[in-house]
């Protein structure tokens, strides 16, 4: 450090205009021995068994300069009350009075209040006043209800009301007039089923599996009782306005579709027939007759009624 230098922190200043000239060596080297002498060198890393290991207590650690804070410190407790005792006789506490805020009186405006017109007055006094009505529950409505009801209604008395005996005479006319029902009725569906109930009587006498037709042509019906002999039965149709009729036989037979046509068709006819086949069967037709087989039963239609072959056909599916 000269006249015109001066050394900060290891640096050389200039005195009159403040820049940094150079590094003063001297106090660097100084700084890094100090340095080196306070800092230890790096050890190895070594693993303790932290079985035998204990930990020891730290003690506190106070910086260099605490005894000499503490001193000031302690000093200036010391000395802070008997400054405080002694007192200049001019000073004096100069309380601050401060101006209390006054509240400010700032005139309100009140809204004005609407004002109704006399003529609305005066109709609202004509005006009938609103009813207020009760809302009452359900069940209690129900109850009102029932109970204006049953007053409402004629009180009866237990002699005005009449009771009716029947006597034994209507009981047995009832009765008998069921029974006469009940016949007639039954008579009736023995009327219907009658040509039925007679076929399946010649049929268990003539010991064959007969049926009666479901179907008749219009016009035509059952004339005569059900005729059967050993192995046949027959029923005649005859015109309900006219002299036509058909016979329907049916016989036991052990001949097919075309033993039929060879046995039965083609010696009465030759080749003037016609094959039909229906639900498999198989039904020659000639002149308004015709010869059909079907389960061991042998059918055949004669007669002059004209028959057509959608007539035939029909008679054949349904029995």
């Amino acid at each position: 450090m000269t006249e015109k230098t001066v050394v900060i922190n290891g640096m050389v200043y200039d005195r009159r205009t403040g820049l940094p000239v150079r590094i003063d060596r001297a106090t660097t080297l100084s700084r890094a021995k100090t340095a080196h002498a306070v800092h230890s060198p790096l050890q190895k890393s070594r693993t303790l068994h932290r079985k035998y290991v204990h930990l020891e207590k730290k003690q506190p650690t106070t910086p260099q300069h605490a005894p000499a804070a503490t001193a000031m410190i302690s000093a200036h407790k010391k000395i802070a009350p008997a400054a405080m005792a002694t007192k200049h006789p001019d000073v004096h506490r100069i309380q601050v009075k401060r101006p209390i805020a006054q509240p400010s009186h700032k005139p309100v405006m009140q809204d004005i209040a609407p004002v109704a017109h006399h003529l609305v007055k005066k109709a609202e006094q004509h005006l009938p006043k609103p009813v207020t009505r009760e809302i009452k529950p359900s069940h209690i409505l129900k109850k009102e209800a029932l109970h204006q009801a049953t007053a409402a209604m004629p009180a009866t008395r237990a002699k005005d009301v009449k009771q009716k005996h029947t006597s034994p005479r209507r009981r047995s006319l009832s009765i008998a007039s069921a029974g006469l029902a009940l016949i007639l009725l039954g008579g009736y569906f023995t009327y219907l089923n009658m040509p039925s109930l007679s076929t399946r009587v010649a049929a268990s006498q003539a010991g064959i599996n007969a049926g009666y037709p479901a179907y008749q042509p219009s016009g035509y019906s059952l004339s005569g009782p059900v005729a059967y002999q050993q192995g046949n039965v027959s029923m005649k149709f005859a015109a309900n306005a006219g002299p036509q009729s058909f016979t329907i036989s049916q016989s036991k037979s052990g001949w097919d579709s075309s033993a039929v046509r060879e046995n039965y068709i083609a010696p009465k006819v030759g080749d003037n027939y016609t094959t039909n086949s229906v639900d498999g069967l198989t039904i020659y037709t000639y002149q308004g007759n015709a010869a059909w087989v079907n389960k061991g039963i042998l059918y055949t239609i004669t007669g002059n009624a004209p028959l057509s072959t959608e007539q035939i056909e029909h008679i054949a599916t349904s029995i």
